[in-house]
């Protein structure tokens, strides 16, 4: 009996994760007809062939696992979700790996990974000779990732089909912005589109005003945007923003990801007319908040050090990598050894904290989310209120966050747990480093500064991530990444499951 309740556990967690698998197939048609409409032959049967890989893939797992007539359970739901993304991984490095641009096999899963969680750490070689349907789809990756490949999963396949809720907050969203889940993951769409035309069409014109030609100008507009609205930090070009060498390029980008970082739930309740919000919502005060006192730290430590001269220097360089971190976009304007080499500690340290830290909850960023850090807060703001006031008082602290709400001993320490578990994750991704910083010549800060960046899904490098690094921590940082984007708790039923099924019991 144990034995069969265990094969239609996996039988729904097959189910549904084959649906996001050929969602990921039917989405290689976009480079597909890129490298068509630019002659890229080969590249163009390598898309057909990993499309095909896809398909048999994704629907080999729908015939392994029908739903039968039960709803999803919380628990299958999740880990349906965690086993989407492993499955995934493994089919969009297909054509990465057929350009021959990536050295392993793993070194492509890795920036799917990194694509899908939208970190932006890259192990591409000769990008800047790279394909252009290739590059699109890298693009495409990152930009799916923003809003989940469940999302998209969701807006073509499981209409009607029951535990499409529970998926959904599988990977690491609880937003409603609609009371039905699948009008919920077309108006995240709907955003996106609408923010992907206007924000395509100001970085082209910004890209012709520099002098890139037309063509370049749309295609970078197109996958600088992309990478930024969805604070995933890949670009086009192994120089990242630096290749541009534009103060107004690097404007565009920061307004868009500085609003990609936003909760969708916000971006939904302005768009309905509710501006209010904006200044009201926990999120965004938090974030406010953390932005001035660690920017102020970074721009103040590199102006005294005369490591950036000039407001407009610091700006560029300082400020921009701050907010970019903080954004976990990954975008750079500084070199990666710039940052080992040449920022002091204090700046250092400012920019871990920001990546660590993170954006909004249920947008495209990661790390810890600016609700946890301001539901911290709060909790200590009332303790602290609790002990002044008289010991007859009945102290409540309260929040809002799209509506008023009273603190919660239950929203504090799940707030408090996932940040352990974001601490405790970087803890042992700085420990693996550390291991090999010896071998590879890295400085012990550098090795704190990547592990911030892998779990916060942010990108910034100082150098670390290369090719060249050893398998372990290629694992490791893949790993890493994927529970930072879901936030532990899927992927811990997905293991929870794998662990349940090879037991003998």
């Amino acid at each position: 009996m144990a034995g069969r309740m265990r094969l239609r556990q996996w039988q729904a967690v097959a189910y549904y994760a084959g649906l996001v698998v050929l969602s990921l197939g039917g989405l290689m048609l976009i480079p597909l007809a890129t490298a068509l409409i630019q002659r890229e032959w080969p590249v163009a049967v390598d898309f057909a062939l990993s499309a095909a890989v896809a398909a048999v893939v994704g629907f080999g797992m729908l015939l392994l696992g029908p739903p039968g007539g039960g709803d999803l359970t919380w628990s299958q739901g999740m880990a349906a979700a965690a086993f989407a993304w492993l499955i995934g991984m493994l089919v969009a490095a297909v054509p990465y790996y057929l350009s021959g641009h990536w050295g392993s096999y793993l070194d492509a899963a890795f920036d799917v990974m990194s694509g899908f969680t939208t970190t932006g750490l890259v192990l591409v070689q000769d990008l800047d000779h790279i394909a252009d349907g290739v590059n699109m789809w890298r693009h495409l990756l990152t930009w799916v990732g923003g809003q989940g490949m469940v999302v998209l999963a969701l807006m073509f396949f499981v209409r009607g089909l029951p535990g499409a809720f529970k998926l959904y907050v599988g990977e690491a969203k609880d937003e409603r912005l609609l009371p039905n889940v699948i009008h919920t993951a077309r108006a995240i769409w709907y955003i996106s589109v609408v923010y992907l035309a206007v924000g395509t069409a100001l970085q082209w014109a910004a890209g012709l005003a520099i002098g890139l030609p037309p063509g370049r100008a749309l295609l970078h507009g197109l996958w600088v945007f992309m990478a930024g609205w969805s604070t995933g930090g890949f670009a086009p070009m192994s120089q990242n923003i630096v290749y541009y060498h534009s103060l107004l390029y690097e404007v565009v980008t920061v307004v868009f990801f500085i609003i990609g970082s936003f909760n969708f739930n916000l971006h939904w309740a302005v768009w309905q007319g509710d501006r209010r919000e904006l200044v009201r919502n926990l999120e965004t005060v938090t974030f406010l908040v953390t932005t001035t006192v660690l920017g102020a730290l970074t721009v103040w430590d590199l102006a005294v050090s005369g490591t950036y001269p000039g407001a407009v220097g610091l700006f560029r360089r300082g400020w921009y990598s701050l907010i970019s971190a903080h954004t976990t976009t990954g975008f750079m304007t500084v070199y990666a050894q710039q940052f080992a080499r040449e920022w002091g500690p204090l700046a250092l340290a400012a920019i871990t904290l920001a990546m660590l830290f993170g954006g909004s909850a249920s947008s495209t960023a990661g790390g810890f989310k600016a609700v946890r850090i301001g539901l911290a807060a709060k909790a200590i703001a009332h303790d602290v209120r609790r002990l002044v006031a008289p010991e007859s008082a009945v102290v409540v602290e309260k929040f809002h966050m799209f509506r008023s709400a009273v603190l919660e001993d239950r929203l504090v320490r799940t707030a408090l747990s996932v940040i352990v578990l974001y601490v405790m994750l970087w803890f042992v991704l700085v420990l693996i480093g550390a291991y090999y910083a010896p071998s590879y010549g890295w400085a012990f800060t550098d090795v704190m500064f990547e592990a911030a960046s892998v779990t916060g899904n942010v990108g910034l490098t100082a150098g670390v991530t290369s090719p060249a690094m050893p398998a372990l921590m290629k694992v490791a940082y893949i790993a890493g990444m994927w529970l930072g984007r879901l936030e532990f708790l899927s992927v811990f039923v997905l293991v929870a499951f794998a662990v349940k099924a090879v037991s003998r019991r």
